[in-house]
């Protein structure tokens, strides 16, 4: 489930039918973000599991935040729900290398 950068990203390059969910806030979203994510922030409990019931569980979902832990936590919820391929960035965010939208 936990990835580091270099494993996260080569994965979900290999991975069919998968996304990229950052799991922040919309405002943090909206500052910077890496690109193809979208937004299903985790401070918005009601929300969040209305969208995260919405989605394939037979997917690959590739989860991010700004350090790690709610990307984390989030993670463990849909393993909960029966998501099979839910993959943490470690780090989050605020060790990203690679390629951002701002």
């Amino acid at each position: 489930m936990d990835l580091d950068q270099g494993k996260w990203l080569q994965k979900y390059n290999e991975t069919k039918n998968s996304k990229i969910i950052d799991v922040r806030t919309l405002q943090e979203f909206k500052e910077i973000r890496i690109p193809d994510s979208e937004n299903i922030d985790f401070y918005d409990p009601q929300n969040f599991i209305k969208k995260i019931t919405l989605l394939d569980k037979e997917a690959s979902y590739f989860l991010y935040c700004k350090s790690g832990t709610r990307s984390y936590n989030s993670c463990t919820i849909m393993k909960d729900m029966g998501f099979k391929n839910v993959y943490n960035l470690v780090g989050g965010i605020s060790d990203w290398n690679g390629e951002v939208l701002k």
